[in-house]
């Protein structure tokens, strides 16, 4: 495909998870949109994560572009018992506005159990 493929990801990098969103195609998506499968919380519990503009509307994302945010320290995220499974439905339009979507999902769980050395500094 030529067009803008995007999809969200999540990242476990030293003791911490992020959220990204991403153009992984060769041309720009716009009007991005992110619809999860049910509300997501992080920092601590105190912020629904995926109610953050970030997901409702990125009106243009370039080819290769990534946008991350912190989600929640791991050791956080899965004392607060937030959802493990999470599905995403992220749709887009190119720049014939056709509109495009996939159905992405994700098991957090594979996160749990990973050691890390908290305060190491980065390669």
């Amino acid at each position: 495909m030529d067009g803008p493929i995007v999809i969200v990801d999540f990242t476990f990098d030293e003791g911490l998870l992020f959220v990204s969103v991403r153009n992984i195609g060769a041309l720009p998506a716009h009007r991005v949109s992110v619809q999860f499968s049910e509300p997501i919380y992080g920092l601590g519990g105190t912020k629904e994560i995926s109610a953050l503009p970030l997901f409702r509307n990125i009106e243009f994302l370039a080819p290769g572009k990534e946008i991350v945010t912190l989600l929640d320290t791991a050791s956080s995220y899965f004392a607060s018992e937030q959802p493990t499974r999470i599905g995403a439905e992220v749709s887009w339009f190119d720049q014939e506005e056709e509109r495009h979507r996939v159905a992405i999902r994700h098991d957090l769980e594979i996160y749990r159990d990973i050691a890390f050395v908290e305060g190491r500094a980065r390669r």
